[in-house]
């Protein structure tokens, strides 16, 4: 007999990540932490040209073979959410971590071509969509791996506080629409969401995740009514890179595996208004989510 007798052992699987409105921003800064960790990045940004700067800038720092690809989407059009979610399919067969980072405040009230509010659109109901898309992907990975590792982490803001409860007789803001109010109630969204999906996938080895970021120097604010631009201008501001440690930090770090439905800032758990931590309206905006998809969808196919 000769030679080496030790098993073959199959190649490292290098790790996917999906970070959405990564073209500029907390989701560039963390995109470009990912890639210098060797993993498979892939973005999502609004702007072409701004998604093709992000990815040769973010590429040329990748390290140990890391990968960077960039999908341009609109995350306000639901259709839009769907072709990029079936474009991440072609690019990797598993995804480690996403994070639905994209969204934003408007400074009045934009309807999109399916009829939705655009606040609610692209803060919410894009993620939710693109998470359950994508799910077959993150089970994948989830089932190569140790259980808790494969997450899915929420960008929130400590402005769910503001928002007293969802309003369930009109999410859509159809009547009496205020500009921060349906910022603030996306962003409680985002809580409740979190804890539903945590609730509904744990026992498949993912995990859910929300942080808020802080008050950052980034473009944020760059739809957002005068106040509120004015208000981002008179406050300090931290840079892109101090949240995205955070980021890096909840998508990576071992012992967060067990703590799923949890809520953080600057690497450490928060406790979020007390509305956020409501299970019955967590579960009732996931069915009117799916009813607002079901909805939108049936008319788009």
């Amino acid at each position: 007999m000769s030679g080496n007798t030790d098993p073959i052992q199959p190649p490292k699987r290098q790790r996917c990540v999906v970070i959405t409105g990564a073209s500029s921003g907390i989701g560039r800064a963390s995109a470009d932490a990912f890639a210098r960790m060797g993993w498979h990045v892939i973005g999502t940004g609004r702007d072409e040209e701004r998604c093709r700067d992000a990815a040769g800038q973010i590429a040329a720092v990748a390290a140990n073979d890391g990968r960077v690809d960039f999908l341009r989407g609109d995350f306000t059009e639901m259709r839009d959410v769907l072709r990029v979610a079936c474009e991440i399919g072609a690019l990797a067969d598993h995804v480690d971590v996403l994070i639905n980072n994209a969204g934003g405040v408007r400074d009045g009230q934009y309807r999109t071509s399916e009829g939705l509010e655009a606040t609610f659109a692209a803060n919410h109901l894009a993620p939710f969509l693109l998470t359950r898309e994508l799910m077959p992907l993150l089970e994948r990975a989830a089932g190569e791996r140790p259980p808790g590792l494969v997450r899915v982490i929420a960008v929130s803001s400590a402005g769910h506080a503001a928002c007293q409860g969802m309003r369930w007789y009109d999410l859509n803001m159809d009547t009496a629409f205020d500009a921060n109010a349906a910022y603030c109630q996306a962003k409680l969204a985002n809580l409740l969401f979190a804890r539903e999906l945590d609730r509904r996938v744990r026992d498949r080895g993912v995990i859910s995740l929300a942080m808020h970021p802080g008050r950052v120097a980034s473009n944020f604010a760059s739809h957002a009514d005068e106040k509120m631009q004015a208000w981002m201008a008179a406050n300090a501001s931290v840079s892109p890179e101090q949240p995205a440690r955070t980021l890096v930090w909840l998508a990576t770090a071992v012992e967060l595996g067990g703590m799923g439905g949890r809520y953080f800032h600057e690497l450490a758990e928060e406790q979020p208004a007390p509305q956020a931590l409501d299970d019955a309206a967590a579960a009732k905006l996931w069915t009117e989510s799916e009813r607002m998809l079901d909805r939108i969808l049936a008319t788009t196919d």
